[in-house]
């Protein structure tokens, strides 16, 4: 889709690409965005832009002296693919992942507050390193979504908070004067079966308690000491990783997430050396036929949209790195009814468990 402003003409699409032409790469509350910082003569200030998930904003403002924070994997690939589609050369942008210190001052830092109130707090506790009382930070949001844990968190680090007007459902937090900083930590704990606890960094999904389609899965997890080389897929903070571990104790574990603070939890609870980890949205990286197991929660909730197109995909995928007879394990909720299109990629899908909202399904390779 076509986006103009200060009279260029920018092509913007998703990555993943989605079949529901109702999604669009941006909303009103980015363009609200734009508005205020031309409005506010902002624009070649220093920008930090944060949670930008399809690369709208990093790419329209690529020619200005601006940092992109990096989350998902796929937020990467969509401003590299938008980078791209508008003839805009790739070094235009400097990169930083969220635990990172942005060592050069920031002016201006943009935030698309996320769905997460944990994440918001993470990306402000990051950014009160490397602000001055002169920094301004700009939080965009639909109105819908408002919720007032954004003023509270705000308020733990800025003395001025102001809400813009509402604009076609959009609003904009606007944060001054920050407070001074104060080291806190980014990490909780959370306990399994009142016995073993797991660290996450915040904004990691089901950030209070395992989540419970994946304590539902466990209970139903069946790996062999013929599983040589098995792959968590979408493994949040690790724990299916860490009951495959203590299922198959000589087993390679492998663990894959398209969240860049997931990916580092896992190796809070697993440790740097003992698994493989993938930074990654997909397994097209993954040789063909390669893996006895993949066990999988598969993800179908993407901040306030629900789509279940990016797990079909990945489960075409899955068939592609398992081994001849290798095995697919997975959990869904009931009403997504996964059996239907799984039946279209794999030779045998076995219901092993299934209560009022989940199912544990057995998945075969075909061939």
């Amino acid at each position: 889709m076509s986006f103009t402003f200060q009279n260029k003409d920018f092509h913007i699409s998703r990555y993943p690409k989605t079949s529901l032409n109702s999604l669009k790469a941006w909303n009103a509350a980015d363009e609200l965005t734009l508005n205020y910082l031309e409005e506010n003569k902002l624009l070649n200030s220093n920008i930090s832009i944060y949670h930008d998930r399809f690369g709208f904003l990093t790419t329209l403002l690529a020619d200005r002296d601006i940092t992109s924070v990096i989350l998902f994997k796929s937020q990467e690939k969509a401003i590299w693919q938008n980078l791209s589609d508008n003839s805009i050369p790739h070094e235009s942008i400097k990169y930083a992942y969220p635990l990172d210190k942005i060592e050069k001052h920031i002016d201006t830092a943009i935030i698309k507050i996320p769905k997460s109130a944990d994440l918001f707090e993470l990306y402000l506790q990051q950014l009160s390193q490397s602000i001055n009382e002169q920094s301004i930070v700009i939080g965009s949001f639909m109105t819908k979504y408002f919720n007032k844990s954004m003023i509270e968190i705000a308020e733990k680090y800025f003395g001025d908070i102001t809400q813009s007007k509402a604009h076609k459902k959009a609003r904009l937090l606007i944060l001054k004067h920050p407070k001074p900083y104060k080291e806190r930590s980014l990490i909780k704990e959370i306990k399994y079966k009142d016995e073993i606890s797991f660290k996450q960094y915040f904004g990691v999904f089901s950030a209070k308690n395992i989540d419970y389609a994946t304590q539902f899965f466990m209970e139903h997890l069946s790996i062999s000491e013929k599983d040589d080389k098995i792959m968590d897929l979408g493994s949040g903070n690790g724990v299916l990783a860490w009951k495959a571990r203590e299922l198959n104790r000589t087993a390679k574990i492998n663990l894959l997430d398209d969240n860049y603070l997931a990916i580092e939890s896992s190796k809070l609870n697993m440790g740097e050396g003992a698994c493989f980890y993938h930074f990654n949205d997909d397994l097209s990286h993954i040789t063909n036929n390669s893996y006895d197991l993949v066990i999988s929660n598969p993800p179908f909730h993407f901040e306030h949209e629900n789509n279940i197109e990016v797990s079909l995909n990945l489960f075409s995928q899955v068939a592609k790195i398992l081994k001849p007879k290798g095995s697919f394990q997975l959990v869904g909720n009931k009403h997504l009814n996964y059996k239907t299109h799984l039946s279209k990629i794999f030779k045998t899908i076995e219901v092993v468990a299934e209560n009022d909202k989940f199912v544990v399904y057995h998945c075969l390779k075909k061939g």
